[in-house]
């Protein structure tokens, strides 16, 4: 209840109070301190959003929805208002950037989205050609021997067909997988060879889009958004957020030596919360290095 008050408050009174305080000392507005005096990254662009959040300012708050093709002109639209001169380049420059984060984020919690709710089906072409891919990129020296088989367990799918194991998180578990294959593939193979540890193992590819529901659950709620200000310096796309798949979850589970698999929701979620707080850190990124050459 104290806080709900103190927010209330703060937001409503000290906030204002102190901004107008700020500039009657400095000469500039909150913006222009924010993006003349922080580092690029998650804390300078989060500072920016949630200035804009609580403008009283139509403009400015309608700034945090701009399309990407409005973003230049949301820049001079705000400097207009905030009476700051055009010729400003470090101001344009870093905000431009920062909205373009904003709503580059945005659009890709919809796209990932998109994907989640597209169901697996196996009379698309397309969808069937990324399946077999999978098994060729993990499984390089294995034919697979029919679309319906036992193999699909050897790379952890929980029976003949993964189609039914998709059904969670749609066309993105798939995907996911594949990219993290194709791009990590030493890791993604070694990774795979470690889950068929005799004590320690766990299913490759359950866990796999067990922990791609994680990480959209981790982009739907914002806690993301300081990993991918930090990642890319402009728009957030899809392989962004697939790098940060399967990030050190074989390592954890390893190291914390479960007793069994039937731990699984147990460790997934100590492993959640660890996530959770790196992400506190406003200079985390979450990655690893590709390996392939360019």
């Amino acid at each position: 209840m104290w806080a709900q008050v103190w927010g209330f408050l703060y937001n409503n009174f000290l906030r204002l109070w102190l901004k107008w305080v700020l500039r009657l000392l400095t000469g500039k507005c909150e913006l222009q301190r924010l993006l003349g005096g922080a580092e690029a990254g998650a804390l300078r662009t989060l500072s920016v959003e949630h200035s804009l959040e609580a403008s009283k300012n139509k403009v400015l708050r309608n700034a945090v929805h701009v399309e990407e093709t409005e973003v230049e002109k949301c820049v001079r639209d705000i400097m207009k208002e905030k009476r700051i001169e055009q010729k400003d380049t470090r101001f344009k420059t870093n905000l431009h950037i920062s909205l373009l984060q904003i709503s580059g984020y945005k659009k890709l919690y919809l796209n990932v989205e998109n994907l989640r709710k597209v169901p697996y089906d196996s009379e698309n072409e397309e969808h069937e050609e990324q399946l077999i891919e999978l098994w060729h990129l993990l499984m390089p020296h294995e034919n697979l021997k029919a679309r319906i088989s036992k193999q699909w367990c050897d790379i952890g799918f929980q029976g003949e067909d993964p189609k039914t194991d998709f059904r969670g998180m749609g066309l993105l578990g798939l995907v996911n997988l594949v990219y993290f294959s194709k791009h990590y593939t030493n890791e993604a193979r070694q990774i795979l060879s470690r889950s068929n540890h005799p004590k320690l193992g766990y299913s490759y590819a359950i866990v796999g889009i067990n922990l791609t529901e994680m990480a959209y659950s981790l982009l739907k709620n914002g806690t993301l958004k300081g990993h991918l200000y930090n990642m890319v310096s402009g728009l957030p796309q899809m392989e962004h957020f697939h790098q940060f798949y399967f990030y050190e979850f074989d390592k954890f589970w390893f190291e914390e030596e479960p007793e069994s698999i039937m731990h699984f929701n147990q460790y997934r979620e100590k492993f959640h919360e660890k996530i959770k707080g790196l992400l506190l850190d406003y200079s985390v990124v979450l990655t690893l290095q590709d390996t392939k050459k360019p």
